[in-house]
């Protein structure tokens, strides 16, 4: 495979493909999705709430 025969150096490049491919799914299978467990974002009702 392209003169690299020792598994220890090829080994690397292919896990390095497999995580920027899964990466990118990632990324593009969530792109819009809206994130409505997100624990840091208070809406006004809570910023109300908390100043009471």
């Amino acid at each position: 495979m392209f003169g690299i025969e020792d598994p220890g150096i090829w080994l690397p490049y292919l896990l390095a493909l497999i995580c920027l491919l899964f990466s990118a799914w990632w990324g593009l299978s969530r792109w819009n999705k809206d994130d409505k467990s997100d624990a840091f974002v208070k809406t006004e009702k809570e910023f109300e709430n908390e100043n009471e």
